[in-house]
């Protein structure tokens, strides 16, 4: 008798908490959507996010390009023909100056030349002196003193061609500069255009770029210019527009242009790779954080704020980017100044969802609104 009244009461009481559990399933389940206008702001029930307000900012219009730094006068020294190498006159990285010896070639045979042609000049020199005297005493005819004033004369145009050849022997600095690393020694054979050393005069750099046509009437030369190098992180190298070619590549569309940059202390090596950057002036645009855009393929879009019977929702919104600049993003369409958008959890958001602007979006309207009275 007893268990049947506790099996009793248990069925009794397991039925109430059912009844109990599908009525608090019943008032939640209206209670969520309906929570009225102050649920997306309060946070009652919609994904917390915070708020960026699309304002203006100042864009700086620039063209960028790649460019390569080339030392004001750069070649690399090499031989005229193939000979041993005798002597080595400089050390790796020496600084010379134009016309300085740098590398004597074997030369046993032009050396032998220039004496046989000093011989003819002095035998020459010789005659002319006696004809000359036979003359002025009336004892030889002026004939034999011009034809021995002619071989004087062509003897001594053999010697200073025997002269030269033996100076080509000897390869000197073609002007002022910086050695760069070699590999030659005495006793090594060098072939015709192998580079014996490298020399440069990286007292000024310039940087050939290429210019896109449609640029072409607004720079000229001298015109400002800043480049920087991986090398110095961000540190700006400024320099000027020297000269652009007078022709366009068919091919690029662009015209090579020329910049001339000062270099104390030769810090831009040449070679190096360079990022150059012309100013084109500022102007004002429509702008939204960086952590406010997401990025689909080639498109762009962020998710507007709206408000909405039961709350703030997000509203998915294709927008056509620009330029990128200090954080911020140039929108050309899409949004307008003011107007409010989700700045974060981008990832999360699905479309008409409801949403709750955390207390921090002041904060970023207050920076974009700073950003637009800039």
């Amino acid at each position: 008798m007893f268990k049947r009244h506790f099996f009793l009461i248990a069925a009794g009481v397991l039925l109430a908490l059912m009844v109990v559990a599908a009525v608090l399933k019943i008032v939640f389940a209206h209670d969520g959507p309906q929570a009225g206008p102050g649920a997306g702001r309060g946070g009652a029930r919609g994904q917390q996010v915070s708020e960026a307000v699309v304002g203006t900012r100042q864009f700086s219009d620039q063209i960028r390009v790649l460019g390569v730094a080339r030392g004001v006068k750069s070649v690399n020294i090499t031989s005229p023909t193939t000979q041993l190498i005798t002597r080595v006159m400089f050390v790796d990285g020496q600084q010379v100056s134009a016309g300085a010896p740098l590398v004597e070639l074997q030369a046993r045979e032009e050396e032998a030349t220039v004496i046989e042609a000093r011989a003819r000049v002095a035998q020459a020199q010789r005659e002319y002196d006696r004809y000359k005297n036979l003359t002025d005493r009336g004892v030889a005819p002026r004939i034999l003193l011009e034809q021995a004033e002619t071989a004087l004369a062509t003897t001594q145009a053999s010697l200073q061609a025997a002269q030269a050849r033996r100076g080509d022997r000897v390869i000197r600095a073609p002007f002022a500069g910086t050695l760069g690393l070699t590999s030659v020694t005495p006793g090594t054979l060098i072939n015709p255009g192998a580079v014996i050393a490298t020399l440069d005069d990286s007292s000024s750099i310039r940087i050939d770029f290429p210019l896109p046509e449609r640029y072409l009437s607004r720079l000229q030369p001298g015109t400002p210019i800043t480049a920087t190098a991986d090398a110095y992180g961000e540190e700006p190298f400024q320099g000027r527009i020297e000269l652009i070619d007078t022709r366009v590549n068919e091919t690029t569309r662009a015209a090579t242009a020329r910049a001339i940059f000062s270099n104390p202390g030769g810090r831009i090596r040449p070679g190096m790779m360079m990022r150059v950057a012309v100013q084109q002036g500022q102007r004002q645009a429509v702008a939204a954080p960086e952590a406010a855009i997401q990025y689909e393929g080639a498109g762009a879009f962020v998710y507007r704020i709206a408000s909405g019977q039961n709350g703030s929702n997000a509203q998915r919104v294709e927008i056509t980017t620009g330029a990128v600049e200090n954080g911020y993003v140039e929108i050309l369409s899409g949004v307008e100044a003011g107007e409010r958008l989700v700045g974060s959890g981008l990832n999360r958001i699905q479309p008409g969802a409801p949403i709750s602007v955390a207390g921090a979006a002041q904060g970023q309207q207050s920076a974009a609104q700073q950003g637009a009275r800039k």
